[in-house]
């Protein structure tokens, strides 16, 4: 019975996870238009969940049965660096304007001498109660122990394979650490020993070392539970130093927030981007982009580069394992964007950031 418990509360934060709820419409006339009593909304104009509850929970009902079966999703070699390769690609960008895929939707990014991570999950388990809950099929390419010093970490919400509890707890430099996460997430980073911790609502900047980082409109949702859905905020982030301007999307359904930020804050140099976890389309447009809306997001941006994050990590979704980089390849080149301004990278690959 216990073990039947544990199951069912691994659904359920499965189901928060990837957006199983629909935000509510609630309006708050005081405040900005994302802003509702108790929480946040996507904006007017954005896709709406289309699906019924009977589908999102069957949806995750499919991923459990595939667990009891056996099946376990792989990701082919040429998409994942050795160890060794991994260190040698780092030590090749050192010192540099660079960026690494470490998987899912974590990044380094090093800008002006500034080690940033991004959306810090380097666990096995999407979950607050491993081994029960989505589990990681590819392996993170660097531990937490095996990280550079982290001057700053941001957060684009707080869904599990975005926030994981375990590598922000055992990540070094608490107190020297920058964090920089959306309304009502501070709270999670003070309680475990951050020090420096900053809020942001959607167009707000804060300035690091003279980095600007700005969090920009998502199509999303957040909540670690049933139970605290869309308490806290979700969102982008431009980063911005004096050579260059990194677009990092986090989650996001397409929709119009990105044809107006392009009017905001214009052109950018680097636009990373999700591609993966987007099918049924019926249920997930309404929270994940596939691979030609992110092409369309880069359009809108006017990026020079575009990176695609988000896939081959971590079953959440119905398309097969490899899909999107195939597909993300196919429309980006239908664009013009060929192999050199569309980066598919391999976990672990790092690339120069060049203006």
């Amino acid at each position: 019975m216990n073990q039947w418990l544990q199951t069912i509360r691994a659904l359920i934060l499965t189901v928060t996870l990837v957006g199983g709820c629909t935000p509510t419409n609630d309006s708050a006339s005081s405040k900005p238009g994302h802003h509702v009593e108790g929480g946040f909304r996507n904006l007017p104009g954005s896709p709406v969940y289309a699906g019924t509850w009977r589908d999102t929970v069957s949806a995750y009902t499919d991923r459990i049965a595939e667990g009891i079966r056996g099946y376990e999703p792989t990701l082919a070699s040429e998409y994942i660096l050795g160890s060794e390769a991994v260190r040698q690609s780092l030590a090749y960008v050192k010192g540099t304007d660079a960026l690494t895929w470490l998987g899912h939707a974590t990044f380094l990014i090093n800008l002006d001498g500034k080690m940033i991570l991004t959306d810090p999950f380097l666990t096995d388990y999407a979950t607050g109660t491993p081994p029960f809950g989505p589990k990681r099929a590819t392996p993170p390419a660097l531990t937490v122990g095996e990280l550079p010093a982290i001057d700053i970490v941001i957060v684009s919400h707080n869904h599990y394979d975005h926030l994981d509890v375990t590598t922000i707890d055992t990540l070094p430099g608490k107190k020297s650490i920058h964090v920089v996460v959306p309304l009502g997430i501070g709270p999670l980073f003070i309680e475990r020993g951050y020090t420096q911790v900053t809020e942001l609502d959607w167009y707000d900047t804060t300035d690091i070392d003279g980095i600007a980082i700005t969090a920009t409109p998502a199509i999303h949702n957040s909540g670690r539970s049933l139970f605290d859905q869309n308490e806290t905020l979700w969102a982008g982030y431009l980063l911005s130093s004096k050579k260059q301007k990194v677009f990092f999307c986090g989650d996001s359904a397409y929709g119009p927030v990105y044809p107006e930020l392009a009017r905001k804050m214009g052109p950018v140099d680097y636009a990373v981007v999700p591609i993966g976890v987007y099918e049924p389309r019926q249920r997930m447009k309404s929270h994940h982009m596939n691979p030609s809306e992110a092409v369309k997001v880069g359009q809108d941006l006017q990026a020079r580069i575009l990176i695609a994050m988000h896939w081959g990590t971590i079953r959440l979704s119905d398309e097969p394992f490899e899909e999107p980089p195939r597909q993300f390849r196919q429309a980006a080149g239908e664009q013009g964007w060929g192999e050199e301004t569309a980066w598919i990278l391999k976990v672990g690959e790092s690339r120069r950031l060049t203006q």
